[in-house]
């Protein structure tokens, strides 16, 4: 019996294949070898136009800057709303006419002063009832006090009842009830005398009046007379994201007083300077931010106090401050695939792409944390059509590039020639 191998068997079917189907087998061969042929040579063309794309391309015009050290505040920034420590509505107390207006409409105003007078007439009349009928009643428990003593000594003789008696400690007793009772109706009266002089209720700064004189008031009037703001000092209500509270309770915890600015609504202008003062108890479930205030001094006149009621502005929490750190423009940070870089040019005047890793920014400049040296040159600007490897020009270097061109040239020309001497004596 004869045994076949599969290489043997392999062999026999080749030569038993057909010859136009051993044709296209050629052919595939031959496709896939061609087309490898063109990927190796693909692949060889684009590794040297990479590797040559930067010394055919020209050196782009850019603005640089040495990188410098400095300190680096560390802010918290929010939209806040001015609001007064203290904000009282003038009401009436009673109803009445008005019969004066006693402020000028801004003025600053004392606690105690009398901003408005009512009708006072009406509850003089009603106080001078009330202590008639007081004095009325204090007389009836007088004389009933007397007839009292009287039956007290006719009791100890036994010349009198008992029930007589206790009647009359019952009178007394009544009386004195009575009494009680107009006293205390000649206190509400003399009460509501006095509040027919409606007064400020603290030291601030009173606004527009409500009512003229002549209005009808009552304790339900709308908007009340006027109302009185405290203005210095004076607070600003902000929320912060919840994910700073670590930062702020720090700081706080550290004894360390943290700085607050405010701004007006561009950002820029600086109104005043304060002090955090608190945070919520709570955090918004909504919104998932903490409330918080900070108090400012507001010295000055209605017209020229930094800070009004009510003002939207913008503040700034110092938090912490980082010291020599590298400072960069913000505009020579750029954002890519690798993350946060800058470029960083060489002494060959071509720029290296160099991760960074930024911090906290104020203004145009920005700190960062990591990837810089104190001394390196970097892009601020032109830096769009870069990339690593790129040659660049930067300001004031045009005559030195020109020279280093012309140096290179001269020095080829002169190795050149030096060539061509050599070859001449060595023939």
């Amino acid at each position: 019996m004869t045994l076949s191998t599969p290489d043997a068997n392999l062999h026999d079917d080749w030569h038993e294949t057909p010859p136009r189907r051993r044709r296209w087998l050629a052919y595939v061969i031959v496709i896939v070898l061609i087309l490898a042929i063109i990927a190796v040579a693909r692949w060889r063309a684009d590794a040297g136009a990479k590797a040559n794309a930067h010394q055919g391309r020209p050196a782009a015009a850019v603005n640089a800057t040495k990188v410098a050290l400095g300190d680096m505040p560390v802010t918290l920034s929010a939209v806040g709303t001015v609001t007064p420590e203290n904000v009282a509505v003038v009401e009436p107390q009673l109803s009445g006419n008005v019969f004066q207006i006693l402020f000028r409409e801004g003025q600053v105003v004392r606690k105690g002063q009398v901003i408005a007078q009512i009708d006072p007439r009406p509850y003089r009349l009603t106080l001078m009832q009330a202590q008639g009928t007081l004095a009325h009643d204090q007389a009836l428990l007088a004389n009933a006090r007397i007839d009292l003593e009287r039956y007290q000594k006719l009791a100890a003789q036994d010349s009198v009842a008992r029930q007589t008696l206790d009647t009359q400690a019952a009178l007394v007793r009544q009386y004195e009830g009575t009494v009680a009772a107009d006293t205390a109706s000649v206190g509400t009266a003399k009460l509501n005398l006095q509040y027919t002089s409606v007064q400020a209720p603290m030291d601030g700064w009173i606004g527009l009046k409500q009512v003229s004189i002549g209005t009808y008031v009552t304790p339900s009037t709308t908007n009340g007379i006027a109302t009185v703001t405290s203005a210095d000092p004076i607070d600003i209500e902000f929320a912060l994201p919840q994910n700073v509270l670590g930062q702020i309770r720090k700081a706080a915890a550290s004894g360390a007083e943290l700085p607050v600015t405010a701004f007006d609504q561009d950002g820029i202008t600086q109104i005043a300077k304060g002090q955090f003062l608190t945070l919520d108890n709570q955090i918004g479930t909504t919104t998932g931010t903490v409330n918080a205030k900070a108090r400012f001094g507001n010295p000055g006149t209605n017209f020229t106090r930094p800070l009004f009621p009510n003002q939207f502005v913008n503040v700034r929490v110092l938090v912490d401050t980082l010291h020599h750190v590298p400072i960069v423009p913000v505009t020579a940070v750029r954002h890519g695939a690798p993350g946060d870089f800058v470029y960083v040019v060489q002494p060959n005047e071509t720029v290296k792409l160099t991760v960074v890793k930024t911090g906290p920014s104020l203004g145009t400049n920005v700190a960062v944390l990591s990837g810089l040296q104190e001394g390196q040159t970097i892009v601020t600007e032109g830096a769009d059509g870069l990339d690593d490897g790129s040659k660049v020009k930067l300001p004031g270097q045009h005559g030195r590039s020109e020279s280093a061109q012309g140096a290179e040239q001269a020095n080829s020309a002169s190795g050149v020639h030096r060539h061509h001497k050599q070859g001449n004596a060595g023939e």
